[in-house]
């Protein structure tokens, strides 16, 4: 797999993420008079929150925007602590090392699903490790290029893409940005690289540098570049024109029907842990992304809020794990 470019230029990260991006573990203290988390469990001690991606992407300030909430519904400190690498398997291991107790969680993304597929001999199991908690956040990802790489549109980047090999980045290997490349390039005749990011804000940095022609990544870690006319978005990954910049069209609509690679964040702890807990974890993400200034933000970058259901988010899992199944299978996507 090829390495990451060398970050030259990074551009001013979003303000909710300039706030949030701090390295290394953020405690958000809880008021004293915090209600209990749930009449069945109530946690002893600090919950650590696990986020396998580099500070300042999507997954970092969404963690991020419902630490203050979660924390306050809990009654204890929310730390979120970044622990990259592997396309987030170094992080979810960790959690998977864990006691199943609700006090270390794991706060990821859609990779969740794919990463299974991309790093091989893992010491645990994504599928038998872990239990959802709720997904907070959904969001699509874009297709964008670099200021300095010519095209300007869809067809324009085919017709590139088919011409020559194009080089695009995501958040890592296994991630819906890789994904969806793989995706595009199989059904549209496409010479694409993958080039393999801790992140999608350090995608981000060498799009905005030229380093890299394109990348497939978050609303969130893009559209700094937009405004300053470093990149331009070119198409959105999800089904439908929601979560990313005005105007852009979808993969599935200009010419590759029934395209849907969407991303979403989501809490996982680890198997075994007492039901009460997930229901207080479950809970206090509602607490959350319901209070209006919470809800205004996650939607600012990008993020349509999903209100936390263990079991019914079990269940979407299952369907989505068969569908990245089949989009592998389809796509004979190289991991190594």
């Amino acid at each position: 797999m090829p390495t990451r470019r060398a970050l030259l230029l990074a551009p001013a990260l979003p303000a909710a993420a300039r706030a949030a991006a701090a390295q290394g573990p953020s405690p958000a203290s809880a008021p004293a008079d915090s209600p209990a988390a749930s009449p069945g469990w109530a946690p002893s001690r600090p919950v650590r929150m696990v986020v396998p991606f580099a500070p300042g992407g999507q997954s970092d300030t969404v963690a991020r925007l419902i630490q203050p909430g979660m924390s306050a519904r809990l009654g204890v400190p929310v730390v979120v602590e970044n622990r990259t690498g592997a396309g987030g398997s170094i992080g979810a291991g960790l959690v998977a090392q864990a006691a199943a107790d609700g006090h270390t969680v794991l706060f990821d993304a859609a990779s969740f699903l794919i990463v299974p597929f991309a790093v091989r001999a893992l010491p645990f199991s994504y599928e038998r490790d872990f239990e959802p908690v709720g997904q907070v956040a959904a969001q699509p990802y874009v297709l964008a290029v670099s200021a300095g790489f010519a095209p300007r549109d869809l067809d324009a980047f085919l017709a590139a893409g088919r011409a020559g090999e194009i080089s695009y980045g995501s958040p890592g290997v296994g991630s819906v940005g890789h994904l969806a490349g793989a995706l595009l390039a199989s059904r549209a005749g496409l010479r694409m690289e993958h080039v393999s990011y801790r992140g999608g804000a350090e995608a981000a940095r060498d799009l905005a540098a030229g380093t890299l022609q394109a990348a497939i990544i978050s609303n969130n870690s893009l559209d700094p570049l937009l405004q300053a006319g470093r990149a331009f978005a070119l198409a959105l990954t999800g089904a439908e024109r929601r979560g990313g910049p005005p105007g852009v069209p979808t993969i599935a609509e200009s010419g590759f029907p029934g395209f849907d690679m969407a991303s979403w964040n989501a809490l996982f702890v680890r198997a075994g842990t007492p039901r009460p807990a997930v229901d207080a974890l479950a809970a206090a993400i509602n607490h959350a992304i319901e209070a209006a200034g919470t809800r205004d933000a996650l939607r600012r970058i990008g993020s349509e809020p999903v209100r936390a259901d263990p079991d019914a988010f079990d269940a979407q899992l299952g369907r989505e794990r068969a569908v990245v199944g089949r989009v592998v299978a389809e796509t004979g996507i190289s991991f190594g």
